[in-house]
């Protein structure tokens, strides 16, 4: 009888034991918010998700990631903002929504900068693009990469989009980048600055009747209800960047460091070579919606006119970042 009572004495002590570092494992745990813009169906919640397995299956529960997609953290702006407080850990946003506090950083968004996806990988996981990343330190972030956003390409009710004069007096949205505003005013167009949560019901209510985005955006925030005509114009590479609270990040072992920034590394791979896959089938989807998809675009007269674009920004910001960048793609 003793023996019994010993024993069962010893398995509720082994219990005990176990429930308390079981108690002790989830309060060691660190949960961390990520908040984008896209709605779940787009490839930026693909990559969270992939992100978030990653980071919680290497730290062994260590690290716990909560994914707030479609804006339910705020606006882009907000996000970024929230962000540098460390009201939230990460955010994805466009480059673009950069120019504000990195001003040199639009030329990355120049448009007709970059001839293909190639040349924007090669120079933004290169010399150049690592220090923009570097210098979002300044902003408290710390800047762990460039997942894909594409090509951005033109949507409107009015026609196709051919040849530069068929922009004149469209109502276009156009994002923060100030050098995507000075194309299309001087495209004759009449841009519009709106954060693109607000973009569809602005076209549904007609405030404004074109915007450009990439391919997947225009898919996954289904504007293909509202847009009668895509142009394949491809005028501005919009590279994304996944950023972190760079307190935040500086707070955890050099374990989860590493962890957090090779977990990224291997998100933005994996985001990029979906983009690319699917890409041709997404717009077949949305010729399959009724878009009417334009691939008959000039793009030797866009690029003779916007070329005062390229000027203006240099005569602001100088010609260092936009030098660097084009050296870095030959």
């Amino acid at each position: 009888m003793i023996k019994i009572k010993t024993l069962l004495k010893g398995m509720g002590l082994a219990s005990a034991m176990t429930m308390a570092l079981t108690a002790s494992h989830s309060m060691a745990a660190t949960t961390l918010k990520l908040g984008h813009a896209a709605p779940a169906s787009d490839l930026q919640q693909t990559m969270s998700e992939y992100f978030k397995k990653e980071v919680e299956s290497r730290s062994n529960g260590d690290l716990k990631i909560n994914i707030f997609p479609h804006g339910q953290l705020g606006s882009d702006s907000q996000m970024i903002e929230g962000t540098r407080m460390g009201i939230m850990d990460f955010t994805i946003n466009g480059l673009s929504l950069y120019s504000g506090l990195l001003p040199e950083s639009s030329a990355f968004t120049l448009p007709f900068m970059f001839p293909d996806r190639k040349t924007a990988y090669k120079v933004l996981d290169g010399k150049v693009g690592k220090s923009v990343l570097n210098d979002m330190e300044k902003l408290g972030l710390k800047g762990l990469g460039f997942p894909e956003n594409g090509f951005r390409n033109i949507t409107n009710n009015r026609g196709p989009i051919r040849k530069p004069s068929d922009l004149d007096g469209l109502r276009m949205r156009v994002n923060g980048s100030a050098a995507l505003s000075d194309m299309f005013e001087i495209l004759g167009a009449n841009p519009t600055q709106m954060p693109v949560s607000e973009l569809y019901t602005a076209l549904e209510t007609g405030v404004v009747d074109a915007q450009d985005h990439p391919i997947p955006i225009v898919l996954s925030f289904k504007f293909y209800e509202l847009q009668k005509y895509l142009s394949l114009t491809r005028h501005s590479y919009s590279p994304l960047v996944l950023a972190m609270n760079l307190k935040k990040l500086n707070s955890l072992s050099e374990e989860n460091q590493k962890i957090i920034l090779d977990a990224a590394k291997d998100a933005v791979t994996m985001q990029r070579k979906l983009s690319i896959e699917k890409e041709d089938k997404m717009i077949a989807e949305l010729e399959s919606y009724g878009m009417k998809v334009n691939r008959d675009v000039d793009s030797d007269a866009f690029r003779e006119a916007v070329k005062p674009v390229w000027t203006n920004f240099i005569n602001q910001y100088g010609d260092k970042m936009v030098n660097e960048i084009l050296a870095a793609s030959k």
